[in-house]
């Protein structure tokens, strides 16, 4: 026959082991280490809150990948459109442009600066023009907005009060490098 006394000896023992937690669970819940319910409350709300507010933040990274890929194909397709492939593009279009809007070239110097990483050469344009005022200001609005990649950094006029004007104008565009 089973030995009775030592299984309730263990059984009180277990017992008594589980009214001990219950009376440390007890003690913790009504501690001021956790604090009331409405302090817990408040904390709840705080965190969902911060939750909330974290999510708008990361909303515009949703995507990421997708929006990578689009963007390379967008700059490719602005380098092919907007930048010279050689430079006897920027001669040509620089010479449209100036017969187009009735402007005589006097003089023009193209320099290649250092190549940056991005597959695309700086050039710097000094260039000496003449015309009549009309035809010079028609001329740099077409040039701001040419298809091709033109920045106006400096410009100088110069005239006498019968005559034509002098443009001596300093610029910048781009050739894509491997075109």
């Amino acid at each position: 026959m089973p030995d009775l006394g030592s299984s309730r000896r263990k059984l009180k023992i277990a017992i008594a082991a589980m009214v001990v937690a219950d009376v440390i669970a007890i003690a913790v819940l009504f501690s001021p280490l956790v604090g009331s319910a409405d302090s817990r409350r408040l904390q709840l709300n705080l965190l969902t809150m911060d939750l909330h507010k974290k999510t708008r933040e990361v909303e515009p990274l949703r995507g990421m990948d997708k929006k990578i890929v689009l963007a390379k194909d967008e700059i490719g397709d602005f380098y092919k459109e907007r930048f010279a492939a050689t430079d006897s593009d920027l001669t040509n279009e620089l010479g449209k442009m100036a017969s187009q809007n009735g402007v005589r070239i006097q003089s023009v110097r193209y320099r290649e600066e250092d190549r940056e990483g991005a597959g695309i050469v700086p050039v710097q344009i000094e260039g000496n023009f003449s015309g009549d005022y009309l035809q010079l200001v028609r001329f740099i609005n077409t040039l701001e907005r040419s298809k091709l990649f033109f920045t106006v950094d400096g410009v100088d006029l110069a005239g006498e009060s019968a005559g034509p004007v002098r443009l001596q104008i300093a610029m910048h565009s781009y050739m894509r490098l491997g075109a």
